[in-house]
């Protein structure tokens, strides 16, 4: 049965996928007490980045967010496999995001509300979230962008 964060992703068109396998040592997430914390996710879509390279060279802003919304669907597909249902969500408490920066770019706030808006919308007040943006040189794949997340569960 579809619960309700699920039937607000379904209006907003997002129907989310089995989430990808972890490609190294490590577990796509971690449940310790009422904290969950997902690893980071790209913006893989249908198999597919949604955006390749670095944000200010051949990535814009606008892409950046679109790769960080994806990044944010992603992070919601694990949140699922580990609960099973969205609505034992409590709270979002952070995200961590890592933008692909060419020299000198410093809109990676900017493009991180991709994946904070998402949340948002989600989960209405309780998608409101602490976070961090951080510049680096590069990402798996060339991925403009990753995201983790840390929330607080039933």
């Amino acid at each position: 049965m579809t619960g309700t964060v699920e039937k607000k992703l379904a209006e907003l068109g997002i129907v989310l996928a089995e989430p990808t396998a972890p490609v190294a040592n490590y577990v796509p997430f971690v449940r310790t007490a009422n904290l969950l914390m997902v690893s980071g996710q790209i913006c893989l879509a249908d198999g597919k980045l949604v955006a390749k390279g670095q944000l200010g060279a051949s990535v814009s802003v606008e892409d950046g967010q679109k790769a960080a919304r994806a990044c944010a669907v992603n992070i919601l597909a694990q949140v699922k496999a580990a609960l099973g249902d969205l609505d034992k969500v409590l709270r979002v408490v952070r995200l961590g995001g890592f933008v692909n920066s060419a020299a000198g770019f410093s809109d990676g706030p900017k493009v991180m509300n991709g994946a904070s808006d998402l949340m948002v919308a989600a989960f209405g007040e309780r998608g409101k979230h602490a976070r961090t943006t951080v510049g680096v040189s590069a990402l798996p794949l060339d991925a403009p962008i990753e995201v983790e997340g840390m929330f607080e569960v039933s």
